[in-house]
């Protein structure tokens, strides 16, 4: 589901821009989220959510839902898919090295060795020539990979603070207050920025709206409760594992799709990189 919500992003933030695309996919899960919120809590907000659950999870959203996706469709539009994806790859080591600083979680050697695994396959890849394989232009490359870097140090950090603030809490209603939070990040920055006049062409883009309303769906609403249910009924480094498979597989889809050259080095690399994260999540 994520990966295909991946091209759904790239292509309506290359239609509409990453900001719009960014903030409206959040506003469209509220009411995804609520609905199913509605259907199988019998409330459709998180209205049964303590205050520390608040705050923590809202800073959750704030970074994982604003700040990290900020960085990452504006990658997607740059870099493309493939490359933001396997920028990306990166969170899961990112996220350790946070709860190892912050929360005093011990890494083992082998640990290190698995990040060390993935950091070398994402830096073979985007240390590519990037007017080799039919990859973006020069002037973007740079700009695009910095991005994807950013958005997943911002994942991590949305990472570690969601699972600080979880609990028991329902997952779903977690999502839905991270993604309030996400979403209020994006209003006050289309605030001081002066962008709320791009909404309404964005809205009127009936193709863009359509593609942002799919890849909502599958993704932000879809890919979320279907990885909850992984979580519950099989090893959280097991689903981890699966999910961090997004940089392959969106091989495919950049060859036919975005007419990208994959040279056997970016897909070696991509494998590379997933293969460390398995190698991290796996043995945590």
């Amino acid at each position: 589901m994520w990966t295909l919500s991946v091209q759904a992003w790239t292509s309506a933030g290359r239609r509409i821009g990453s900001l719009p695309a960014g903030f409206l996919r959040l506003l469209l899960a509220w009411v995804f989220l609520a609905c199913y919120g509605l259907a199988v809590r019998g409330r459709p907000l998180p209205t049964d959510a303590d205050a520390r659950t608040w705050m923590v999870l809202g800073a959750s959203g704030f970074v994982g839902f604003f700040l990290a996706d900020m960085f990452i469709f504006r990658a997607l539009v740059l870099v493309g898919p493939r490359l933001a994806t396997l920028c990306l790859s990166l969170t899961p080591p990112m996220a350790a090295v946070v709860s190892w600083a912050f929360l005093g979680e011990a890494l083992a050697l082998r640990d290190w060795l698995a990040m060390g695994v993935t950091i070398a396959g994402v830096t073979w890849v985007v240390l590519e020539r990037p007017d080799a394989a039919g990859a973006p232009p020069r002037r973007h490359y740079v700009t695009g990979i910095v991005l994807g870097v950013l958005g997943a140090a911002a994942a991590a950090g949305g990472v570690v603070l969601a699972r600080e603030g979880i609990g028991d809490y329902d997952a779903v209603a977690a999502t839905f207050i991270r993604a309030i939070a996400g979403a209020a990040g994006y209003a006050v920055l289309f605030t001081v920025a002066r962008r709320w006049k791009t909404i309404p062409p964005a809205l009127r883009h009936r193709r863009a709206m359509g593609i942002v309303v799919y890849g909502t769906f599958v993704g932000t609403f879809l890919g979320v409760i279907f990885y909850m249910v992984a979580v519950r009924h099989c090893l959280a480094g097991v689903v981890a594992t699966i999910i961090s498979t997004v940089p392959v597989l969106i091989l495919p889809f950049a060859i036919v799709i975005y007419r990208e050259k994959v040279s056997i080095r970016a897909a070696a690399g991509a494998v590379l990189a997933v293969a460390g994260v398995a190698w991290l999540v796996l043995g945590s």
